[in-house]
């Protein structure tokens, strides 16, 4: 009954998509289970290469159930044009579940989210302005549209009459823009009704019932741990749990079911948006890692801001997570460079702390200690096993293994479905 949690040890862009894909054809079911079309992955099969954004990524693995779960927030027009876009390259997608508590992200939620950015001016958080916010927001004050309500015009109009009442309010009085008619939302949405309605079901009954026939689950985490809401670098993370803690909330699976819960784990540090990191290149080397790393977001198309690997974010996303394993991605990245910084701990206010500080003051003034360790310059992108990585590649992964808390259990070494070494199985 194997039931695995794959999620982002850092603050997102690990590489999440190429694992679940690499998992894909062993599992029965991939589940989303927190986020919305904010989330990116890249996945590359053969000479073909994918952008998911809203979709799991167990889309492309034939025999594979991917389940858009009920802690998802479902932009149905994006979720429309990314099915249209595999569809036309052959994919088949008639196999997508989608949990009937989902919420939906109505045009109103994506206008509230890009006024308020550009109302926050210096302040903004960094959005990608596609309403996952204030959607959320909704949710939790209990104004929020679920995917269920699309086939009871009555309670859909009613629901979208209560949230424009405040929306309205801001809009005008605030922002000065225009009131958003209910009618014309409840029209707008209920053309998606239909369409939907082949993949909506009762996903909590069906993944349940899939564990106790020993089928294999995977839920794949969106963004990062140090994106999650309640455990990331607060005010500047997403609006949902992408911790392992979501995955249950996410999906109506008890703890008691999970298995192993798997942190991808860069072999640098990447963030996109803003907030606090400490260890941030702004130098050739960050360019560089850029430049290599093609390190630019699947949804948002912005530069990822780049730095050395951080090894107390790798510690708290074990702690946090209860990890069991690690993905190491994108180790290919880092050839040519003599000697690697790696961060292995902070120096606050004079003192050395060796783990993620809690006040946000202190970790905005963290700065990084660095440990040097010696590179590479042979090519490892066709190595098959541990052994053939270059001795100082293979003494960098040890050296982050025993600083990060929990086993190695993979490690890519190029952006290709095969370009991965598996040291331990995951299933």
């Amino acid at each position: 009954m194997p039931a695995l949690v794959l999620l982002g040890a850092q603050w997102g862009d690990e590489g999440k998509g190429k694992a679940t894909d690499l998992l894909g054809g062993s599992v029965d079911y991939v589940v989303r289970y927190q986020g919305g079309n904010n989330a990116g992955h890249t996945v590359v099969v053969g000479d073909q290469k994918y952008a998911l954004h809203l979709l799991p990524s167990g889309i492309l693995s034939p025999g594979c159930t991917p389940v858009i779960g009920n802690g998802v927030v479902v932009d149905p027009s994006v979720l429309f044009s990314e099915l249209n876009g595999l569809n036309e390259r052959g994919i088949d997608t008639s196999r997508l579940l989608i949990s009937g508590n989902a919420h939906i992200i109505t045009p109103y939620n994506v206008t509230v989210d890009k006024v308020t950015e550009r109302f926050l001016g210096k302040r903004k958080i960094g959005t990608t302005g596609r309403g996952i916010g204030p959607t959320y927001a909704d949710k939790i004050n209990r104004v929020g549209i679920r995917v269920q309500d699309l086939y009871d015009e009555s309670i859909l109009t009613q629901k979208v009459e209560a949230a424009l009442d405040g929306k309205n309010q801001l809009l005008t009085k605030v922002f000065n823009r225009r009131a958003i008619e209910t009618e014309q939302i409840v029209e707008e949405l209920l053309t998606y009704a239909e369409r939907l309605r082949p993949y909506v079901a009762d996903t909590v009954l069906l993944l349940n019932k899939a564990l106790d026939d020993d089928k294999v689950v995977l839920f794949e985490g969106g963004q990062g741990t140090l994106l999650d809401i309640d455990h990331g670098t607060y005010p500047f993370v997403t609006s949902s749990n992408p911790t392992a803690g979501g995955a249950c909330t996410g999906s109506g699976v008890g703890p008691t079911k999970i298995s192993k819960v798997i942190g991808i784990l860069k072999a640098y540090t990447t963030r996109v948006g803003a907030g606090p990191f400490p260890t941030e290149l702004l130098d050739e080397d960050g360019e560089a890692l850029r430049r290599i790393g093609h390190e630019r977001g699947v949804t948002t198309g912005r530069d990822r801001r780049c730095g050395w690997f951080d090894a107390p974010i790798a510690r708290y996303a074990t702690r946090v997570n209860g990890l069991t394993d690690f993905f190491l991605t994108k180790l290919d990245v880092l050839t040519g460079w003599d000697e690697i910084p790696v961060c292995v701990a902070y120096e606050i206010d004079g003192k050395r702390v060796e783990e993620l500080p809690y006040s946000q003051t202190d970790f905005h003034h963290a700065k990084p200690i660095y440990e040097t360790l010696p590179g590479w310059s042979e090519d490892i992108t066709k190595a098959k096993t541990f052994a053939d990585l270059p001795k100082n590649a293979q003494g960098y992964v040890k050296a982050l293994e025993e600083m990060s808390g929990a086993p190695i259990s993979a490690i890519g070494v190029g952006p290709g479905r095969d370009e991965t070494i598996e040291i331990n199985s995951f299933i």
